[in-house]
C-alpha cells in the first residue's frame, strides 16, 4: 500500500491556514505572540544564514566557468537594462491603478490608527545623505568579509564575479579552488531542502503572528488601497509578465506552477529571501543556464522589484489624495523618475519600501506623516509585494537566457503549449 505524503507546497498552505484561525482566536493576545515569534523567527535565520554562502559559491562557480570578462559585461549589461524597463513599467501600472482607483479619495483620516514610523525616517535621513556616486562606490566592498557579515549583496556579488573571473584566469591552478566551491554550493543546496522540511511551521508561526497582532479589521478602513495594490499585482503578474513571457516564447501560468512552493512560502514570510536558494536552483533546472541563474536573480533582488515599485507608486498617490494633494502629470512623471532612482539606490535596506517612499516625499512635498496611517497594515501589503518580486526576478532569469540565446528547458517545463 503506497503511504499517503503532503507535497511542500500542500504543508505550507495547510501552515498559513493553521496560522490565520489561530491568529485570529488569540487575537490581541501579546502570549501568543511571544510563544509563535520565536518559531518564526528561527526559520527566517536558519535561511538567512545560508543565503551568502550559496549565492557567493554558486556565482563563483558559475563565472569561473564563463571565464571572460567580455561575457559578464555583457550578461549584466543585458540585466540592467531588462531590469530598469520592468521597474519603470510596473511604476506605471501602480501609477495607473492609483489614478483610477483612487484608494485614498474621501477616506476620514481620524478613524485611522498611526503606527510609529521613527526608526524609517532615521534610515532614511541617513540613506539621503548618499548620492549616486555613493551608491554605486558602495556596491565595490573594502571588506569582503565585512560585505558577508552584514549581507550586502550587491557587493558580495561583485566580489565573488571578481574571484570567479581571477579562478579562471589563473587555469590549472584554479581547479582546487573551483572544486572547493562546487562543494560549497552542493553542500549548501542540500542544507536548504533539510531547512526547507522546517518551513510549514515557520509559516504557520508568521502568520499567527500577523494575525493576532493586526486581525483582519486592520484592513477594513484601508480596504481600497489594499484591493487596488493586490488588483495592480494580479494584472502586472498576469497581463504584463504574461505578455513578456509570451514574447519569449513560454507560459507565465508554467512559471508560476513551476514555482508554486516559493510563491506561498515567499508570501506566508514576506521575505524573499526564503526562497532566493530555491528559485535558483528551479531556474537552473527549467533551463536557464547556471551562469544565468546565480547572476541574474541575486542580482535582481537588488534591482529588479517589481511588486515594491508599483505599491510604492500606489502609496504615493494613495497619501496624495488622502491629504487632498492633487499631483500633475508632471509632478507624477518626477514621482516615477524619483523612484526608478531611490528603489535602486537602497536596496537590502531594512524597511525599504518604507525608506524609499520617505526619501520620494521629501523631494515632491508630499507629507512623511501618512505613512503612519499604512504602517499599521504594511506587512499584509508586503506579501503581496514579496511574491510578485520574486515572480520578476524568475521570469527575469528565463528572458535574459532567452535573450543570451542558451534556453534550454528539459521537455515542456515552462513552453508555450502548443
Amino acid at each position: 500500500m503506497k503511504r499517503f505524503k503532503l507535497s511542500l507546497a500542500s504543508q505550507i498552505f495547510i501552515g498559513l491556514i493553521l496560522g490565520i484561525i489561530v491568529g485570529g482566536v488569540f487575537y490581541g493576545s501579546e502570549t501568543a505572540q511571544n510563544v509563535l515569534q520565536p518559531f518564526g523567527d528561527l526559520f527566517i535565520r536558519l535561511i538567512k544564514m545560508i543565503v551568502v554562502p550559496i549565492v557567493f559559491s554558486s556565482i563563483i562557480v558559475a563565472i569561473a566557468g564563463v571565464g571572460d570578462l567580455k561575457s559578464v559585461g555583457k550578461l549584466g549589461g543585458k540585466s540592467l537594462t531588462y531590469f530598469i524597463g520592468m521597474t519603470m513599467v510596473a511604476i506605471v501600472v501602480g501609477l495607473i491603478a492609483g489614478n483610477v482607483f483612487q484608494p485614498g479619495n474621501g477616506l476620514n483620516m481620524d478613524k485611522l490608527e498611526q503606527s510609529d514610523i521613527s526608526s524609517y525616517v532615521e534610515t532614511s535621513e541617513e540613506q539621503e545623505g548618499k548620492s549616486i556616486a555613493d551608491t554605486f562606490l558602495h556596491i565595490v566592498p573594502t571588506n569582503p568579509i565585512q560585505a558577508m557579515v552584514e549581507g550586502d549583496m550587491l557587493a558580495i556579488i561583485f566580489f565573488a564575479v571578481v574571484l570567479g573571473l581571477g579562478i579562471a584566469a589563473i587555469g590549472e591552478k584554479g581547479k582546487t579552488p573551483l572544486r572547493f566551491f562546487e562543494g560549497i554550493a552542493s553542500a549548501m543546496f542540500y542544507v536548504t531542502n533539510l531547512f526547507m522540511k522546517y518551513a510549514p511551521i515557520g509559516v504557520f508561526a508568521l502568520i499567527g503572528v500577523t494575525i493576532s497582532k493586526y486581525g483582519v479589521e486592520s484592513l477594513i478602513p484601508l480596504g481600497k488601497l489594499v484591493l487596488t495594490v493586490y488588483g495592480a499585482m494580479i494584472f502586472f503578474v498576469v497581463v504584463v509578465l504574461g505578455l513578456m513571457a509570451k514574447f519569449i516564447g513560454v507560459n507565465i501560468f508554467n512559471v508560476l506552477k513551476l514555482i508554486k512552493d516559493e510563491l506561498i512560502l515567499a508570501f506566508s514570510t514576506a521575505s524573499s529571501e526564503t526562497v532566493l536558494p530555491r528559485i535558483m536552483d528551479k531556474m537552473e533546472k527549467a533551463g536557464s543556464p547556471k551562469h544565468i541563474t546565480t547572476f541574474v536573480i541575486p542580482t535582481g533582488y537588488s534591482f529588479n522589484l517589481d511588486g515594491s515599485v508599483l505599491y510604492q507608486a500606489i502609496a504615493s498617490l494613495f497619501i496624495a489624495q488622502m491629504f487632498g494633494i492633487d499631483l500633475s502629470i508632471v509632478e507624477q512623471v518626477t514621482l516615477m523618475l524619483i523612484l526608478m532612482v531611490t528603489s535602486k539606490g537602497m536596496a537590502g535596506v531594512p524597511g525599504v519600501s518604507f525608506v524609499v517612499l520617505l526619501a520620494t516625499f521629501s523631494t515632491i512635498g508630499l507629507p512623511a506623516e501618512g505613512l503612519a496611517f499604512i504602517a499599521g497594515i504594511d506587512r499584509i501589503l508586503d506579501m503581496g509585494r514579496t511574491a510578485v518580486n520574486v515572480v520578476g526576478n524568475s521570469l527575469a532569469a528565463i528572458v535574459i537566457a532567452k535573450w543570451e540565446g542558451v534556453f534550454n528547458p528539459p521537455g515542456k517545463v515552462v513552453k508555450e503549449e502548443n
